[in-house]
């Protein structure tokens, strides 16, 4: 009798806005349909941050065949690290607040059916990127979206409209910052290396993005008058934000930015300081496998 393939769920109970009990139907329901399947299911609740990372890593170690990461960008993320440039393929069931890597790849938002593709799916091959050692798969960036990542980490509650609020309450703190771009000074509201097209919750810096070209989009957002706002909104829900004015993009394989202070940043929405003032980004062309 053949031996059945191991298939790991990693689930994040803290993730999105869904409930504890509503996690556990999705547990039931991820291990039933993989013992229908003939795969041989294991699952694990995350306690603490980078929790999924070890999971993922102990899973490539042996030999899992599939890990599914049932959680936001952030638990996708941590799982995706430990997958890069392995055998073992990721699943994503997006339950975040954004889920910017699976509307890019056109996964459902439905969990069942998220699921469902991530056991009968096949593996494809998308890039990832890295700013300074930090892996990402949808976006990192620096200005105002960094800075925006930054507050709504801050923010008790979760979802859409806390970040919408965070997002108009930083418009108005915030001053654009002067940044050395490979070695040429230019002051920018925004600086995205986008891997994937979106950031999540269809909000598109990079329309143009192809996950699996080997390529990051640089996308530049010039200071604008804050009449302009409601135009640049709504072109970035549009995905016609490459059509505005104050915005430039272009393929990249590498690029370095600095400035005069601690840097923030964000990885695929999670906020971090680079106090060395500096951020080295680079591609990681066909490093991960995703079940589609």
């Amino acid at each position: 009798m053949a031996t059945r393939s191991a298939v790991l769920a990693i689930i994040n109970p803290l993730s999105g806005t869904t409930s504890v009990e509503q996690k556990k139907l999705l547990q039931d329901a991820f291990v039933r349909r993989a013992n229908a399947l003939d795969f041989s299911p294991d699952v694990v609740m995350t306690t603490h941050p980078g929790h999924a990372t070890e999971l993922a890593a102990r899973a490539v170690e042996q030999g899992v065949s599939r890990v599914l990461a049932i959680g936001g960008d952030g638990t996708i993320n941590e799982t995706a690290q430990a997958l890069r440039r392995s055998a073992t393929a990721l699943g994503i069931v997006p339950i975040g607040s954004g889920n910017g890597l699976a509307r890019h790849l056109g996964i459902s938002l439905n969990p069942l059916k998220a699921i469902e593709c991530a056991l009968s799916g096949r593996p494809v091959v998308i890039d990832s990127g890295e700013i300074s050692g930090h892996p990402f798969f949808c976006t990192a960036g620096l200005g105002f979206e960094a800075f925006v990542a930054h507050a709504f980490a801050r923010e008790p509650v979760r979802g859409l409209p806390t970040y919408i609020r965070a997002a108009f309450r930083a418009f108005w703190a915030y001053e654009p910052p002067v940044f050395t771009l490979d070695g040429e000074r230019r002051q920018l509201f925004s600086l995205t290396f986008a891997n994937a097209g979106q950031f999540g919750n269809n909000a598109w810096m990079a329309p143009q993005a192809n996950i699996a070209d080997g390529k990051l989009e640089q996308c530049e957002i010039r200071p604008f008058p804050a009449q302009a706002a409601g135009m640049i909104t709504w072109r970035l829900f549009n995905k016609t934000l490459n059509q505005s004015p104050y915005w430039q993009g272009h393929a990249i394989m590498k690029a370095t930015v600095q400035t005069n202070e601690p840097l923030l940043i964000h990885a695929d929405g999670e906020p971090l300081t680079l106090s060395s003032g500096r951020a080295d980004v680079r591609i990681l062309p066909g490093s991960l496998l995703v079940l589609l």
